[in-house]
């Protein structure tokens, strides 16, 4: 009953959706890289560089929205990165990821030790303040939910809905799609493989680095070591969950938020007493991991997933 009365309540779901938001930021961006056949495992210091980088921007005067897009800027340049050496020099995507995460952690740490020699404790800043929609706030349970909420999180909504039409209702997102499938159609178009992979690689690392960028902006004020704490790798799976599609992906993000929120109430109920709190912290992972299981063995990969394109190749 206590958990019953947990999912009941309106501040549980403000906070699964809240802690959703910076997962649909970096799911859809690794989603973009994959569907046009690019594995980006750089997905977790991407999203270091782009929490530190819009909190730096702030911190050093900049507005809020700015610093959203230096944090994008950020993730785009190491995306850039990703993309040349994966695609053109057909590097593999597995080391060239991981060392990009490698990179974007350590650079990042050194950065924050050098702007900010002294500090002993993050400095705070001034960060998104949740924005209340008249009459559909009002709404019980879900109206506090998803209509008052940060900034940020509204756009993550809109994101989502902004990648599915791109992705099935333009030629861009044809061309996409078809670099991820056959890229050998592509070419046969006249178009460039290595241009739309590396494109959707930028884009898509801008996206992860706004998720980033979320949690020091908008779930948090400060910058701090380890607040990223795995959720790229999360994003990735959440990609397989979703079945590479958009719609599907926001539902898996939620329903691992669900499943987080709900594990930090549970700690604090009479269950919780008589149980150590490592389990509760594992159960959404475990969950998690369940559904993967079980949508995976419906997932339809793209068919030219990690598989390096050279110009002129059948």
């Amino acid at each position: 009953m206590d958990i019953f009365d947990i999912l009941l309540q309106a501040s549980f779901w403000t906070a699964a959706i809240r802690i959703a938001s910076p997962l649909i930021f970096a799911a859809l961006g690794e989603l973009i890289c994959e569907r046009a056949g690019v594995l980006n495992l750089g997905i977790e210091g991407i999203m270091v560089v782009g929490a530190f980088a819009g909190w730096l921007t702030v911190y050093l005067g900049g507005g809020l929205w700015f610093g959203v897009g230096v944090a994008m800027l950020s993730g785009m340049a190491f995306g850039l990165v990703h993309g040349v050496l994966t695609v053109p020099f057909g590097l593999s995507q597995h080391v060239v990821g991981l060392g990009i995460t490698l990179l974007a952690t350590s650079l990042t740490y050194y950065c924050y030790r050098l702007a900010l020699p002294e500090v002993t404790s993050p400095p705070k800043i001034d960060a998104f303040q949740p924005l209340e929609i008249p009459l559909l706030s009002d709404i019980p349970v879900l109206g506090p939910a998803l209509f008052n909420q940060t900034p940020l999180t509204y756009l993550a909504f809109v994101l989502v809905v902004a990648v599915t039409l791109v992705l099935y209702r333009t030629p861009l997102g044809l061309a996409l799609r078809a670099a991820g499938e056959n890229p050998a159609a592509v070419e046969a178009q006249g178009l460039s493989v290595s241009a739309i992979r590396i494109g959707a690689v930028m884009v898509g690392s801008g996206f992860m680095a706004v998720g980033g960028a979320f949690l020091t902006m908008s779930a948090f004020n400060s910058f701090f070591f380890e607040m990223v704490n795995g959720r790229g790798w999360i994003c990735i799976a959440l990609v397989v969950f979703g079945s590479w599609k958009p719609g599907k992906t926001l539902l898996g993000a939620v329903l691992f938020a669900a499943f987080d929120a709900l594990q930090i109430r549970v700690q604090q109920t009479p269950l919780g007493a008589d149980i150590p709190y490592q389990i509760f912290l594992m159960a959404p992972y475990i969950l998690s991991i369940l559904a993967l299981v079980v949508m995976s063995r419906r997932a339809q990969v793209p068919a030219a997933l990690m598989v390096p394109f050279n110009k002129g190749e059948r």
